[in-house]
């Protein structure tokens, strides 16, 4: 049974998370984390007592993060301390945090994608193919939209996509489009357009609980990993 961690216990996934790995039986979540002024903190879920301490984190085999840059910095260090594997959902982390998640990573396992999502990275998957094979004079776009309580734009998927595309192409994506209206889950279209026709790929997100579930899926198959800096390609696709 993998012992589990869950940071951001009571944000919007960290609760779908520790809600999931609740009902999964490969998982036994041992400590739940909070800021230290979150109102939540010292109460409890089940039988976890919500709390600040990072040393719980040493009780765990794997910490899985989606919260604020500053806060997954600070686990990252703790992690590599007391050398426990960690996935990495957070969104909005600058080329600085990416190169430091990337040095622990030589001494931890680490998975790091900006969406967990199983279908966004098959999604991923489709628009590499599509970059490589449609014609180079294709104009590209991307948009993305999501609800009005995101704070980053463009969304680490679009910037992901933009840089599988240029990647693919060997130039950048010069229109990034971002939306924020209502509650959107998440919805990232990107069109190729050429002088015949037009391409479009698309992935709509239902539920958020596609990312939490992908996040477990992660979990279950960093535990058996050496040391070293991942994505869910190499969670999904490592065995082909």
């Amino acid at each position: 049974m993998i012992k589990l961690a869950i940071s951001g216990c009571q944000g919007r996934m960290g609760s779908l998370i520790l809600e999931l790995a609740f009902k999964d039986l490969d998982f036994s979540v041992v400590c739940i984390l909070e800021a230290k002024s979150h109102p939540a903190l010292n109460t409890k879920v089940a039988h976890l007592s919500i709390t600040d301490n990072a040393y719980q984190i040493k009780e765990a085999d794997v910490l899985i993060e989606f919260t604020t840059a500053e806060a997954t910095m600070a686990h990252v260090k703790d992690c590599r301390q007391y050398r426990r594997a960690m996935v990495i959902g957070t969104t909005g982390l600058n080329t600085a945090q990416v190169d430091q998640i990337k040095a622990a990573a030589r001494e931890i396992p680490i998975v790091l994608s900006p969406n967990m999502s199983v279908g966004v990275n098959m999604f991923f998957r489709l628009v590499k193919e599509a970059a490589q094979r449609l014609p180079k004079d294709s104009l590209v776009k991307i948009v993305e939209a999501h609800h009005i309580h995101k704070k980053d734009a463009p969304s680490g998927t679009a910037k992901q996509l933009a840089q599988i595309i240029k990647e693919a192409r060997g130039e950048e994506v010069k229109e990034i489009q971002s939306i924020r209206e209502g509650e959107i889950i998440g919805d990232h279209r990107v069109f190729f357009a050429g002088a015949f026709d037009t391409i479009e790929l698309r992935h709509s997100a239902k539920s958020r609980a596609i990312f939490a579930h992908g996040a477990l899926v992660a979990a279950k198959w960093l535990v058996n990993q050496k040391p070293g800096f991942y994505t869910m390609e190499d969670v999904l696709f490592s065995q082909e």
